[in-house]
């Protein structure tokens, strides 16, 4: 497998460094954000430095297309078309 360092673009809270991280080691991204904050108090602050340097460095993940999901396609389009059928119910009113 070939894994590579990058940004998030689905779980991030300012960059998605943090949970850029988190992904590539594969532990949950809230243990990495409560590090980074214990951390930031430990070190007097230099922690935040380096989260700066990650965030400039790091890439962004790339959404390709081949990336889409057909499944969530159709369940998008359903979840659309139901609520379409509930707005006409109450079209009466």
């Amino acid at each position: 497998m070939n894994k590579k360092l990058t940004k998030s673009s689905t779980n991030k809270v300012l960059t998605g460094t943090l949970a850029g991280l988190a992904e590539y080691f594969g532990i949950d991204p809230t243990i990495v954000r409560v590090a980074f904050v214990v951390a930031i108090f430990i070190f007097e602050g230099t922690p935040i430095l380096l989260y700066l340097l990650f965030a400039m460095l790091m890439p962004k993940k790339n959404r390709s297309r081949k990336n889409f999901d057909k499944d969530s396609f159709q369940q998008t389009s359903q979840s659309t078309k139901k609520e379409s059928d509930s707005e006409d119910k109450w079209s009466d009113f």
